[in-house]
Parts: C-alpha cells; sequence; structure tokens
C-alpha cells in the first residue's frame, strides 16, 4: 500500500464538487484534459493526498485532436474547456475506484460481487487461491490483496493477450509486479493436470461452462475447500448445479447474486437513487468432500417432478404424469379438509340469504353480538375456541379449538384469537 506524497508513475483520482471522478497516471510534464481547463501533473506531483490542485487555461487548439483534427471540427463547444480555475481534490483511487477505471481486454467483474467472492469464499491473508479467467484483472486484483504476500495466488487464463492486460493492470498498481502472483497460460485442465494434488485451500472460477472443469478442481483443492464459481445466466446456473449434485463430492451448492442500489441524503430528503447496479451475475458456492465420502443431500419430496419437459412429451405420457408435473402437491388429507371448509362456508352463505342459521342455535340476526365485541359484552375468541359460535362470525362452524389455533382455516375464513 503506497502512503506519503503523491509519486510520478502512481494512479490519482481527481474529483471536482460536483462529484465528478477522472482517474490518471502521474506523470512529469503531463497533463490530464477536463471540461474546466488542464490539470498540470507537475503540481500534483509531490503533493498529499486530499490536497486541491486548480485547473489551468488552455488554448483552443490544445483541445483538438492532434492526429485527426478533423473529428473536432464540428465541435465548437470545446472552446469552453479552455476555461481554467476549476478544482480538483487529488486521492489515491480505492481499489474498487481502480478497477472500473483500468483499461481492460475483457468485461470485468463488478466490486459488489468480487466482495461477495471474497466473503463467500472465505478467502484471507496466507491462503493459497486457484483462479480461472483472468480477464482484464479486476478479481486477480482482489484476490492478491486477500492473499496478501504471506499467501499464493495461481491464475490460469486461456489468452494470453488478455494475460498481458491483467498482468499490467496489477503491475501499475502495486508499482511493481506481485512475486506472489503465478500467472499461467492455457486451457485450464491442461495447466492444472500439472499442479500439485490438494494443493489449494480455494478454486474461483470464471468461465463460460465451470461444470467441465470439477473434476481437475477437485484434485488440486484441499478437503474441505471452498470453490466459488461465476456465472451470468440461469441456464449456466441449471447446468452447474445439476453437476456438483451428480459428482457427489461437491456439498449442495449455495446460489446467489447481489444488487447494489446507492442513496441520496440531503437533510431531511433521504431517498435512493434512480438508478442502480442490478444484475450481473450469479455465484454458486460449493465446499469439497473428503476423498472416500460422498456428500449429504437432503430428501427431495417424492411427488414433485423437476426434471421432466412436458413439451418432450406425447399427448398419452402427459396424461399419464399430470399429476406428477402438477406446481402445486396437496395431499388427499388435505384436500379432502379444504373442501369440508367449502362446503361449511357455502351452507353459511345459502343459510345467511335465506335468512336463518342452517345449524339451527341460533337467529341469523344474532351473529352480531358474536361479531362486534362491543355489543352485548360477548367474547369472539372464547366462542370461536369452543366452536359453537353461531355460522357468520367467522370461525368455522363446528370446529375444533385445535384445529383453528393450528392455523388451518382456508383463506378468507377468519381463526380463532
Amino acid at each position: 500500500m503506497r502512503t506519503g506524497p503523491l509519486q510520478a508513475g502512481e494512479k490519482v483520482q481527481f474529483t471536482d464538487r460536483r462529484g465528478k471522478k477522472i482517474t490518471d497516471q502521474l506523470v512529469p510534464g503531463g497533463t490530464t484534459q477536463t471540461e474546466h481547463g488542464l490539470i498540470l501533473h507537475d503540481a500534483v506531483i509531490g503533493a498529499s493526498e486530499g490536497s486541491v490542485t486548480v485547473t489551468v487555461s488552455a488554448k483552443r487548439e490544445s483541445q483538438i485532436n492532434a492526429r485527426h483534427p478533423e473529428r473536432d471540427s464540428g465541435k465548437p463547444w470545446k472552446g469552453t474547456r479552455a476555461i481554467g480555475g476549476w478544482q480538483f481534490a487529488v486521492m489515491r483511487p480505492r481499489l474498487a475506484d481502480y478497477v472500473l477505471s483500468m483499461p481492460r481486454g475483457a468485461q470485468i467483474m463488478y466490486p459488489k460481487d468480487i466482495a461477495q467472492v471474497i466473503q463467500l469464499g472465505d478467502i484471507r491473508s496466507g491462503m493459497s487461491v486457484l483462479e480461472s479467467g483472468a480477464g482484464s484483472g479486476a478479481m486477480s486484483l482482489n484476490l492478491l490483496d486477500a492473499v496478501g504476500e504471506s499467501g499464493r495466488l495461481t491464475t490460469i487464463e486461456m489468452r494470453p493477450d488478455f494475460a498481458r492486460v491483467a498482468e499490467a493492470n496489477a503491475t501499475v498498481y502495486y508499482g511493481r509486479r506481485p512475486e506472489w502472483w503465478n500467472l499461467l497460460t492455457g486451457d485450464f485442465d491442461t495447466v492444472a493436470a500439472g499442479l500439485e494434488a490438494h494443493s489449494f485451500d480455494r478454486i474461483t472460477l470464471d468461465m463460460l461452462d465451470p461444470w467441465n472443469r470439477l473434476e481437475q478442481a477437485y484434485r488440486v483443492i484441499a478437503p474441505g475447500g471452498v470453490l466459488v464459481c461465476y456465472v451470468t445466466t440461469t441456464t449456466q446456473i441449471s447446468r452447474l448445479a445439476e453437476a456438483l449434485r451428480e459428482s457427489s463430492i461437491w456439498t449442495e451448492p449455495d446460489i446467489q447474486e447481489t444488487m447494489e442500489r446507492s442513496w441520496k441524503a440531503q437533510g431531511l430528503a433521504v431517498r435512493p437513487d434512480h438508478q442502480m447496479i442490478g444484475h450481473t451475475g450469479f455465484l454458486v458456492v460449493s465446499r469439497a468432500m473428503a476423498e472416500g465420502f460422498d456428500a449429504l443431500r437432503k430428501r427431495e419430496h417424492g411427488a414433485k417432478d423437476t426434471t421432466s419437459d412436458i413439451d418432450a412429451m406425447t399427448p398419452e405420457e402427459r396424461a399419464a404424469q399430470l399429476e406428477d408435473l402438477e406446481l402445486r402437491d396437496i395431499s388427499d388429507r388435505k384436500l379432502r379438509k379444504v373442501l369440508r371448509d367449502l362446503d361449511r362456508q357455502v351452507a353459511a352463505l345459502g343459510a345467511a340469504t335465506a335468512g336463518t342459521d342452517p345449524a339451527g342455535d341460533a337467529p341469523a340476526g344474532g351473529t352480531a353480538a358474536a361479531e362486534d365485541p362491543m355489543v352485548g359484552g360477548a367474547n369472539p375468541a372464547k366462542s370461536s375456541t369452543a366452536g359453537d359460535a353461531p355460522d357468520g362470525t367467522g370461525a368455522p362452524t363446528g370446529g375444533s379449538s385445535r384445529e383453528a389455533e393450528a392455523g388451518d382455516a382456508p383463506d378468507g375464513v377468519g381463526t380463532a384469537v
């Protein structure tokens, strides 16, 4: 971690009073172009974090693209950028800021997902971690930071050009190439086959088909190690989860995603922003069982079919498996009870319409005292639990106190208090 005065070669973040951020690398004699003039790097180098720098005026021609001036010929508003005097606070960027501003070769993983990988994967200082898919280096930087110099990160990237991008981003961030990072290029299965068995505490997979890499992942991970897979579609979730279950050497997968929304607070005006970072990807987390032991699975409901495809069946097969393909299963006993309760309600409705009590115990007009605890001092709780309340009070006629207290009454029917 860099501290002290700002030095040439490191990245800094300029933030104006409107919250606009610009991240740039300090270069002796260099400048950073803004909408309000130029920031002189020489005025920033040697300064302390948290200091304020002021832009200087720039000539109109300095705003024009020197190599392709024709691109700016129809942009007269660029002349306003020659006006200086705009203040910017100077800070070293946080890791999250650096990741979002660094040059990218491939799409990066967002900080909200990276944070969950570190937390759910239980990745800590001194651990040995295997990563597949370096991309632009966003996840690699955070893993390097998490394991620290006492740990070890091994990254397998299929494309050499992506590996170069990730390595360069890490070098610029740390000011040197991290010595505790082993960056390898090639196919995951081929490269992982040359790694020592059970030598990694954690594995993160950010790839198109992680379900095809589970065999080598299990060979190199230590028993009890955590596997975290990042996928972006629901079809990938389904294939990965089923592959983990079928292998019987990985625990039941935990699947989740994270949404991010920022808030604004000005005095008593506190509200969420209108925009948020919604779906970016899913995290599938599982742990490796020891050799010779199968993962424990919960017993699935026997009447629930989650694998048959109704569109692939013939009409005869659909008719034969109609009960198995129902979305909501209900036992025969529960169905009989629902029908009894509905019969009581229909009978009570018919009796109320005719002006008589179906049970013959009380006149239809006597229900008002039972419904309103303020009329006649009636106690509806006592009446309903006793099961002898007149029809229309909301308690099932003839229902026992056990049924009412268990909350078995159907929707729309009042239960005992």
